[in-house]
């Protein structure tokens, strides 16, 4: 039911809102530390560019796609719909990369690591994903944000 509702508001007033839900789940987590689980996605293109995106909220930094798991959500399914919902793409399919352990907000996070291959552009919600683009693995743009930098590199190890 949110998420319709969430549809239904205007991509602006939705965009406008985002910051705000972001400090306050911030805050929430720094108080209650309960673990996050969450995934994200090495997207890359037939010619091994890596798709990077800049979210409406939070720190101006590029990142990963993925997001947080939905209550008992199989992690693959979980970035499947990330990356539906937020950028219009559905790989053929997903090679898992194991968990990455980390913090967010002060509070324990796993971070289901995925790659995909992708044969067309995404197009972002303009909700969420503001700017998404192809890099060259060679030359990512700064700044990159310190988890995708990490799970970057958990990446190319375990390839």
């Amino acid at each position: 039911m949110l998420h319709l509702i969430i549809r239904i508001v205007p991509a602006p007033v939705h965009r406008a809102i985002l910051p705000l839900a972001f400090r306050l789940r911030h805050r929430w987590r720094r108080w209650r530390k309960v673990p996050i689980h969450g995934c994200n996605v090495v997207v890359t293109d037939l010619d091994g560019a890596v798709l990077l995106l800049r979210h409406s909220y939070g720190p101006d930094y590029w990142c990963l796609p993925g997001g947080g798991l939905n209550s008992n959500e199989d992690p693959a399914e979980a970035a499947m719909r990330e990356l539906r919902e937020e950028l219009g793409i559905e790989p053929a399919r997903l090679k898992s990369h194991g968990t990455i352990e980390s913090e967010i907000s002060g509070s324990p996070y796993t971070a289901h690591l995925f790659s995909a291959v992708v044969d067309r552009h995404p197009k972002p919600d303009r909700r969420e994903v503001i700017e998404a683009r192809f890099f060259p693995p060679h030359s990512l743009p700064e700044p990159l944000g310190r988890e995708a930098r990490r799970q970057l590199a958990a990446w190319r190890e375990r390839r």
